[in-house]
């Protein structure tokens, strides 16, 4: 699990909260159901008008790779395909289907799946990369729907705090709402800030990362089993597959739990 998508946003709450506390102000006063329910209600309908719905669901199953991130080992994968180039090497392409077979990661399944039929080597790179663009298109839906929902919910405030003031505006002759409604409009559009740039477009940029990782990783594949085609040196392919570990940001061990 990925402690800082809890704890960023704790921080940032906690550092408003907190400052407003130390104003002088009082918790109960960001506590307002009404206003909730126009920022979220809103920004879901908006967002729900912005894309198709399966777009949203996936986007609504996808957040689990921000909190908890699928465990990548660079190092790991590079030495299961300098292994695998030796194996082959050693016994024979053939040799590697059952391997293909028991492979875990669907991507290297069928890569691997794919020189063991013995396919050309630049029709396993055109395969293969078809493959890997379709699975980033794929992986980067939920993106622009988080990054919409972060645009909407700080309009969505406005349109709350401007209805907290129209409800304002007609009770002025009844002072004992004129409290609720300044309550309303302005806690709407706390919300609406809220939102976006706490929660949705934070999980956009970490959405972004993740795919930005796995599509590096899948790579490394990528460029193992053209190397495992070609019928390249084991040591060779390791050193090779290690320039893609230059980059301190997608070196060593993703995700995992804590």
């Amino acid at each position: 699990m990925d402690i800082t998508t809890f704890l960023g946003p704790a921080i940032a709450l906690l550092g408003i909260v907190g400052g407003m506390l130390l104003e002088g102000g009082h918790l109960s006063a960001l506590i307002q159901p009404t206003a909730f329910i126009i920022v979220a209600g809103g920004t879901l309908g908006a967002t729900l008008a912005s894309f198709p719905l399966e777009h949203v669901i996936q986007t609504l199953k996808a957040l689990i790779i921000v909190i908890s991130p699928p465990k990548s080992d660079h190092e790991k994968t590079i030495s299961e395909l300098t292994e695998l180039c030796q194996f082959a090497r050693k016994n024979g392409i053939m040799a590697l289907e059952s391997k293909a077979k028991a492979h875990t990661d669907a991507f290297t399944r069928k890569g691997l799946t794919l020189v063991v039929d013995g396919i050309d080597p630049a029709m396993l790179l055109s395969i293969m990369e078809t493959e890997l663009e379709t699975f980033e298109e794929h992986s980067k839906i939920p993106i622009p729907v988080l990054e919409a929902a972060g645009g909407y919910a700080p309009t969505i405030g406005i349109i709350g705090a401007v209805l907290g003031l129209i409800h304002v505006m007609e009770n002025l002759d009844d002072p004992s709402k004129l409290g609720s409604g300044i309550a309303v409009a302005f806690v709407a559009t706390i919300y609406g800030l809220t939102i976006a740039n706490v929660i949705a477009l934070p999980m956009a940029s970490k959405m972004k990362m993740r795919v930005g990782q796995m599509v590096h990783e899948k790579n490394m594949v990528l460029q193992g089993l053209v190397a495992l085609q070609n019928g390249e040196n084991p040591h060779f392919l390791g050193q090779r597959l290690r320039a893609f570990l230059g980059d301190s940001s997608h070196g060593g061990k993703e995700g995992g739990g804590h």
